[in-house]
C-alpha cells in the first residue's frame, strides 16, 4: 500500500510538472511572437508556418501550436482553407470602429487622469513624449514610445475597468500594420498634441484633456486612413 501510495504521488508530481512545462512553453511561444508581431518581424497579412516561426523563435513546433490556436482564439490570426494561419489585415471599417472605441476610452481616460493623476505621472508622460521626438530617426522606436505614453495615460486615471476595457483593445492595435510615424511632420504633430494633452492634465481641466485626447486619436486615424490607402494603391500598381 505504501509503494502504491508513493508510486501514486510520484505519478501526479510528473503528470503535474509535464503540465507546468507544456504551459510555460506554450506561454513563451505566445510572449515571443506576440512580441514579433508588435516588432513588426511579423506583419498583418504574413503567412505563419510554424516551422518557420519555431525556427525564427528557437522553439519546438508543439508550444508554436499552441500560440497560433491561441491567437487564433483571439482574433490576431486567421486560419484559411489550403493556406493555413495568417495574421489578421483589418479592413478599413474596422479601423475606423478600432478608433471610435479607442476615442471614447481614451477621452474618459484623460478626464478621470485629469482628476485623479499625479505631478510624478504627468512628468512620466513628459519624459516619454521628450523621447518620441528624440526618436524621430526610428520610426519603430518612436512607435513602442508612443504606446506607453497612452498606456500611462490609463495608467493614471487609476480606474481598473476601464483599464481592463483598454486592455482589450491592444491585439487589434497590433493588426494596424506598419508605424505611421515615417517623417517629421508626423512626429511634430504627435507630440504637440501629447503636449496639448498633458498641459491640460496639469492643469487639472478635465474637459480640456478629454478634448485633447479626441482631437489626437481623431488625428491619428486620419494618418491611419492614409496610409491604407497608399498601401493599396501600390499593391494595385505593383
Amino acid at each position: 500500500m505504501i509503494l502504491y501510495t508513493n508510486g501514486y504521488k510520484l505519478y501526479n508530481w510528473i503528470v503535474t510538472r509535464t503540465r507546468a512545462e507544456a504551459q510555460s512553453s506554450g506561454q513563451a511561444a505566445y510572449d515571443a511572437l506576440m512580441n514579433s508581431i508588435r516588432d513588426g518581424v511579423f506583419r498583418p497579412g504574413d503567412r505563419l508556418r510554424e516551422e518557420n516561426v519555431g525556427e525564427h523563435l528557437s522553439l519546438s513546433r508543439t508550444p508554436v501550436r499552441e500560440a497560433l490556436r491561441r491567437l487564433e482564439a483571439e482574433r490576431i490570426v486567421e486560419h484559411r482553407p489550403r493556406i493555413g494561419a495568417i495574421i489578421r489585415k483589418l479592413s478599413h471599417t474596422e479601423i475606423v470602429e478600432l478608433y471610435e472605441m479607442r476615442i471614447v476610452l481614451e477621452r474618459t481616460a484623460a478626464e478621470i487622469a485629469a482628476k485623479h493623476g499625479t505631478d510624478a505621472e504627468f512628468d512620466a508622460l513628459d519624459g516619454l513624449n521628450r523621447e518620441i521626438e528624440q526618436e524621430r530617426g526610428n520610426p519603430a522606436r518612436a512607435a513602442a514610445l508612443n504606446q506607453d505614453f497612452h498606456q500611462g495615460l490609463y495608467l493614471a486615471c487609476r480606474n481598473r475597468f476601464l483599464l481592463e476595457a483598454a486592455r482589450s483593445l491592444n491585439n487589434s492595435l497590433l493588426l494596424l500594420g506598419p508605424t505611421t510615424y515615417t517623417g517629421d511632420e508626423r512626429i511634430n504633430v504627435v507630440v504637440g498634441q501629447h503636449s496639448d494633452i498633458l498641459d491640460a492634465l496639469r492643469r487639472g481641466d478635465a474637459d480640456a484633456a478629454g478634448a485633447a485626447a479626441e482631437a489626437h486619436l481623431e488625428t491619428s486615424l486620419r494618418y491611419r486612413l492614409g496610409a491604407l490607402v497608399q498601401d493599396r494603391g501600390e499593391h494595385r500598381n505593383g
